[in-house]
C-alpha cells in the first residue's frame, strides 16, 4: 500500500508537475508585467506642480485598484488551469462561472459604465480634486472623485453626487486662466465715442495699478458696441484673470466704472420720470 502511493505520488509529480510549475510561473510572469504596467501610469502622471501632484495621487489610486482586480482575474484563471490536474471536472465551474458572470454584467451596466468613465476622467485629466468645473448644471469644486461618482460643492455649499456615468460635457474652469464680461448700459442719447473713451481710460488706470496688475493675464480691454437694446445701448469689457480672480476683478472693475462715469457725468441707465395730472379721488368714506 505504501509503495503504492509513493509510486502514485512520483506518478503525479512526473507526470503533472511540470504543467503546475508552468502554470504558476506564467501566472507569476503575467502578475509582474500587470504590475510594472500599473507603476508606469503613476510614473507618467508625476508631476511638480499642486495640479500634477494631486492627479498622480488619483492615478495612484486607479492604478492599485487595477492591479488588485488584474490579479484576482489573473489567480482565478490559474486556479481554474490546475484544477483538471488534481482530477476535477471544471466544466461545472465554468458554465456557472459563464452564467453568474452574464448575470453579473446585465444586473451591474451602470456600474461597469461608471468605473469606466472614472478610470478615463483620471487618465485624461479632465478635471482633479479642488477644481472648479462645470457638469450637469451645476458648478462647483471637486471635493471628492472615484471611479464611480464625482462630488462637487456648489455655490450654495451643498454637497451634489453625480454618478460618472452621467458625466457629459465638462467645463473645466480652473485651468490657465478665467474669463468674464463686464457690461454697461448708457441712455440711448448718450453719445458712445464719448462713452468708449471713457471706458478706455477706466480700463488703462486699472492695468496700470501695481496692486490689480498682478492678477490681471489680459485686458481689461473694451469690445465696444455689444448690443443695442431698449434700455440703451450695451458697451462690453472683456478682461482675462489669474485663476479664481475674476469676480473681484469684475467687481473693482464696475466700482471704477460707476465712479469714472460720475465724474464725467455719464449716466448708466435711463430715468423714466412720470407726472401726473389733476386731483387724485376722494378717499371713500
Amino acid at each position: 500500500m505504501n509503495n503504492f502511493s509513493l509510486a502514485h505520488w512520483i506518478d503525479l509529480a512526473e507526470t503533472r508537475g511540470i504543467r503546475l510549475l508552468t502554470i504558476v510561473i506564467v501566472a507569476l510572469l503575467i502578475t509582474r508585467v500587470w504590475k510594472a504596467f500599473t507603476g508606469r501610469l503613476v510614473e507618467i502622471s508625476k508631476g511638480h506642480t499642486r495640479v500634477g501632484q494631486m492627479r498622480e495621487e488619483q492615478t495612484r489610486t486607479v492604478a492599485s485598484i487595477v492591479y488588485s482586480a488584474g490579479v484576482a482575474l489573473i489567480l482565478a484563471g490559474a486556479v481554474v488551469m490546475a484544477l483538471p490536474e488534481f482530477g476535477f471536472n471544471v466544466t461545472p465551474i465554468t458554465t456557472i462561472a459563464a452564467v453568474g458572470s452574464l448575470a453579473f454584467g446585465f444586473g451591474a451596466q451602470t456600474l461597469v459604465k461608471d468605473l469606466i468613465n472614472g478610470f478615463f476622467i483620471v487618465i485624461e485629466d479632465q478635471y482633479v480634486v479642488g477644481d472648479t468645473i462645470q457638469l450637469n448644471g451645476e458648478t462647483g469644486r471637486v471635493e471628492h472623485l472615484t471611479l464611480r461618482r464625482t462630488l462637487i460643492r456648489n455655490a450654495d455649499g451643498a454637497m451634489v453626487t453625480i454618478p460618472n456615468s452621467l458625466v457629459g460635457q465638462v467645463a473645466n474652469l480652473n485651468r490657465d486662466w478665467s474669463q468674464t464680461f463686464v457690461d454697461v448700459i448708457v441712455p440711448s442719447d448718450e453719445q458712445a465715442g464719448r462713452a468708449i473713451a471713457t471706458l478706455e481710460k477706466i480700463a488703462g488706470d486699472f492695468r496700470n495699478d501695481p496692486g490689480w496688475s498682478a492678477t490681471l493675464v489680459e485686458g481689461p480691454r473694451v469690445l465696444g458696441v455689444e448690443s443695442l437694446t431698449l434700455d440703451g445701448t450695451v458697451l462690453r469689457l472683456q478682461v482675462r484673470t489669474v485663476l479664481n480672480r475674476k469676480d473681484e476683478v469684475a467687481r473693482e472693475l464696475r466700482r471704477r466704472i460707476k465712479l469714472g462715469f460720475e465724474e464725467a457725468r455719464i449716466v448708466l441707465t435711463n430715468t423714466h420720470k412720470i407726472e401726473f395730472h389733476g386731483e387724485m379721488p376722494a378717499p371713500p368714506a
